[in-house]
């Protein structure tokens, strides 16, 4: 047709053999289909499965040796007679676990506990999220600063922190008396040992709160806050109604670890008070070393060590149960 521009065909000018060569000579085949089975194996892939089953059969082991074999050990020393040194290790059934729960050193050094833990998680709770309240604020400078300061206690070994604070509880010379101009002996006063070696336990771990505090601060919604500030709400009102339930997760975990790591506290008793006076101090754990290594009565220390083992266990169990309930899908909404 007039003032249509032909059509050119692809191909035209090229002979024919060559259009055969490219059409039927070479016919499309299609890729192989591999099965889901089947995977490409490449030399790198090969070289590391030896050493996959290297890290992984280490890690089985390590966890056998490490973790199972003290726990069956514990337990089944728990029903023997078991005294190393003489070489006694006699069947006596569940004997240990009635001497255990039938001893009154060991529901003191329960109570102990149980007031030891409660008293150092409400101290390093509050004072962990002051502080990282504090710091977050705008008006404080030096943030970094702060943050390094408070987090060293942290990081400094608890015997070289025990000792220390064993210097300054002293009656006669103590920097705690001359301060604050008290006349207390505070670590053979069984009013006040135990809040003795809590205070000094809060000191030791509340850098730790701080920082997790200082996360969960800083991951906060901002949009969240500016419509509780455009509300004309103050400041105590936008930290009780907005930034403290946001902050229930990081509460939760402060308070678990808290709980799964006081249960098992010992050196602090073991460098300040010795247990003392009297079982004033005397926590589980410390229960658990006078029996197995100054009384040498393993099987008594193995009964206490796996009650105190199951209690871990069920707090542990408690902290997964509660991450995974309803404060964590207010955490993301």
């Amino acid at each position: 047709m007039a003032g249509r521009p032909a059509r050119v065909l692809r191909g035209a000018g090229r002979p024919a053999w060559a259009l055969m060569t490219t059409t039927e000579s070479t016919p499309a085949v299609a890729p192989p289909v591999r099965s889901p089975g089947q995977r490409r194996r490449t030399p790198a892939a090969g070289g590391e499965r030896p050493l996959r089953l290297v890290v992984v059969t280490t890690i089985i082991v390590a966890i056998l040796v490490l973790v199972a074999w003290p726990i069956v050990a514990a337990l089944l020393g728990s029903l023997h007679d078991w005294n190393p040194l003489n070489g006694t290790y006699r069947w006596v059934g569940l004997a240990n676990y009635h001497r255990l729960f039938a001893d009154p050193v060991f529901w003191t050094s329960s109570v102990n506990t149980v007031v030891f833990m409660a008293g150092a998680i409400i101290g390093r709770v509050v004072l962990g999220m002051a502080l990282a309240y504090a710091i977050y604020s705008r008006l404080t400078r030096a943030k970094t600063l702060f943050r390094t300061l408070f987090y060293l206690p942290t990081v400094t070994p608890i015997v070289a922190v025990a000792y220390v604070w064993r210097l300054m509880y002293n009656p006669q010379f103590g920097a705690v008396n001359s301060i604050f101009g008290f006349d207390v002996n505070w670590l053979y006063d069984s009013r006040f040992a135990l809040p003795a070696v809590m205070v000094m336990t809060i000191w030791k771990d509340f850098g730790f709160a701080v920082i997790l505090y200082l996360a969960g601060l800083y991951s906060l919604r901002a949009d969240v806050l500016e419509a509780a500030e455009v509300d004309g709400a103050g400041a105590w009102a936008r930290f009780r109604r907005v930034i403290w339930p946001m902050l229930r997760p990081t509460t939760l975990f402060v308070v678990v670890t808290s709980m799964i790591g006081y249960l098992q506290a010992f050196v602090q008793v073991f460098v300040l008070t010795a247990g003392g006076p009297g079982d004033s101090t005397s926590l589980i754990s410390y229960l658990i070393y006078q029996q197995a290594f100054v009384k040498y009565d393993f099987g008594y220390a193995s009964a206490a060590a796996f009650v105190l083992f199951i209690g871990t266990a069920l707090l542990t169990m408690l902290s997964f149960r509660a991450q995974s309930g309803p404060w964590r899908g207010r955490a993301h909404r």
